[in-house]
């Protein structure tokens, strides 16, 4: 990975989570992991949509890890006596409300920024679970999670060289993201126990991950300077020439998928699927 474990490592100054005093809120970070995991159905598309036979491997390997994922926050949860519920709303914004919308928004956005996210978390709920088999289970998806996030940072990087609006679009898609990030930080102060000693440190946790999340898009080549010594203004023209870019691609997409459909009737156009390039 870009960014290195040591860098991640966030300091809870020895703070624990008890699994029987601490349950309710190791069971509320849980149900977000589960959802998050359950999201790896995605991945289907991107399979379907993969542009050659590597990340079609990778891909198809990925999505067995995720689904392993899901029943390991199952037995968690079950481990705890606890059902599944729903997640938070700012995180299933951020695991399909933003699902990307083609190749390269897939790798920068999902899996080189979101993974890497989901993967701090992971970090911050090995070093303050205080249940063995719990943390066992956390640390075996741990290095799933860092291939899935090298894979997105090697991708990006391929996808954006000699490409600078797609440089631009992706970094202010990526600001989309870290706002919803730092919306979390408002719903742990109101949702969680303030006065716990590891709980009162989920705040800076959460800028600890964004700070990170910047560092990340600088070393992948998305920015040049730090996210957070932008300007609003220029934040705000980041993320307007984004979606300006977005609604632009996906009318010429249409318009021409309107105009080749009678080739595609005849099987003479369309887009290249794995059957064709490998």
């Amino acid at each position: 990975m870009l960014v290195t474990r040591e860098e991640m490592a966030f300091d809870f100054q020895g703070a624990k989570l008890d699994p029987v005093k601490d349950k309710d809120v190791i069971v509320w970070a849980v149900q977000q992991f589960l959802y998050g995991e359950i999201t790896g159905v995605q991945i289907g598309h991107w399979l379907y949509n993969a542009p050659d036979l590597e990340s079609a491997r990778f891909l198809a390997r990925q999505a067995v890890e995720e689904f392993q994922h899901v029943g390991n926050f199952l037995r968690i949860l079950e481990i705890l006596g606890a059902p599944p519920e729903k997640a938070a709303w700012s995180v299933r914004f951020l695991a399909t409300g933003l699902m990307g919308g083609d190749w390269s928004e897939h790798v920068a956005l999902e899996m080189a920024l979101g993974e890497g996210l989901v993967l701090q978390a992971f970090y911050a709920m090995i070093d303050t679970v205080d249940e063995p088999e719990i943390v066992a289970i956390l640390k075996r998806g741990v290095r799933q999670e860092e291939r899935h996030v090298d894979f997105g940072e090697q991708q990006t990087r391929k996808a954006i060289a000699g490409r600078p609006a797609l440089r631009r679009r992706l970094l202010g898609l990526a600001l989309v993201s870290l706002w919803g990030v730092s919306r979390l930080e408002a719903f742990m102060k109101k949702r969680l126990p303030m006065d716990h000693p590891a709980l009162r440190r989920l705040p800076d946790l959460v800028r600890h991950s964004v700070r990170i999340a910047e560092l990340r898009l600088m070393r992948i080549g998305l920015t040049d300077a730090p996210i957070s010594s932008m300007s609003a203004a220029r934040k705000l023209a980041l993320v307007a020439e984004a979606y300006a870019g977005k609604l632009a691609l996906g009318l010429a997409s249409w318009v021409l998928s309107v105009l080749l459909l009678p080739l595609r009737l005849l099987g003479l156009a369309g887009p290249k699927r794995l059957t064709d390039t490998y």
